[in-house]
């Protein structure tokens, strides 16, 4: 019971994140990311310190597997953050929450796991969902509110790919890390890669409005620290698909907020299309089971 409390605040956390980066409209994608990062790394790396809580040493296979796991993480925020500001909230939530459909089709070609009935019919209904969304989205090309829709939603998806490495990689290091171990490695080395990235983009870092940085202050918090520390918990005690399906909520309670706030409603086409990606989902991650 106490990891579905876990995945509740996660998701509710995680709901938020798109709202905040909707907001935070003066300020790049990769600039927020680098803030979103560093401010959360720097929390968890000093707390550590004042703590003087150990961290692991880890041999260099699974040492290999935390900066995968970092870099990964970092090219999701950057491309999933990006697609918030070309497409709709509801599209890119929903495009970028397949990532358990990705979960299940890297398990078969790199475990070769062999793929059920009901696999094979939910990814393919995650692509036609996706292409759903994707078709009733071109009709917004050319909108002042969202300025290209369609990259927006190709953004998203690479999003839903890096993080299901992601989701994959912390299934396997969080046998031999504790929670808090784990957020401050992969996090740290995901500020890093998005540094990097956001040094080479030459993108000012500073110059933007004040209320940005205590926007981009509470994404480190809520949804970074919160929210996907949550799902790292629960991936030690459920499966990696399961702690991705978790995720599904964001998009309902996403798409809420969004019609609330920004008065972003969706039309008919985008509701069938999200339907159908999530109900696959859904049936993709069916057979999860709790693991300890």
């Amino acid at each position: 019971m106490k990891v579905y409390l876990v995945l509740l605040i996660g998701i509710l956390s995680v709901s938020l994140s798109s709202i905040l980066i909707k907001l935070t409209y003066d300020v790049p994608a990769i600039i927020i990311s680098t803030y979103r990062l560093i401010i959360s790394s720097t929390i968890l790396l000093s707390w550590t310190k004042y703590k003087k809580i150990p961290l692991k040493t880890l041999n260099a296979r699974d040492f290999f597997i935390a900066v995968l796991s970092g870099f990964f993480l970092s090219i999701h925020f950057i491309s999933w953050i990006a697609s918030i500001k070309y497409t709709s909230i509801a599209s890119s939530v929903t495009l970028v929450s397949t990532s358990p459909v990705f979960v299940i089709i890297f398990s078969l070609l790199f475990f070769k796991e062999k793929p059920g009935i009901r696999t094979i019919i939910a990814t393919t209904m995650a692509i036609l969902g996706s292409a759903i969304i994707a078709y009733s989205d071109k009709d917004l090309m050319g909108s002042t509110t969202y300025p290209n829709p369609l990259f927006g939603d190709l953004l998203a998806l690479i999003g839903a790919i890096a993080v299901s490495i992601y989701f994959m990689s912390g299934s396997h290091l969080r046998k031999y890390l504790t929670t808090f171990q784990y957020i401050t490695l992969v996090y740290s080395f995901s500020a890093l890669f998005t540094l990097i990235f956001a040094f080479f983009s030459s993108k000012p870092f500073f110059g933007y409005r004040p209320v940005s940085y205590m926007l981009m202050i509470l994404m480190a918090i809520i949804p970074q620290l919160l929210g996907h520390t949550s799902f790292n918990w629960a991936l030690k005690h459920i499966k990696a698909d399961a702690v991705a399906i978790a995720t599904l909520g964001e998009p309902i309670g996403a798409s809420i907020l969004a019609y609330l706030i920004f008065h972003q409603s969706v039309t008919l086409l985008q509701f069938v299309g999200m339907t159908i990606v999530l109900l696959s989902i859904a049936m993709a991650i069916k057979e999860s089971t709790i693991i300890n």
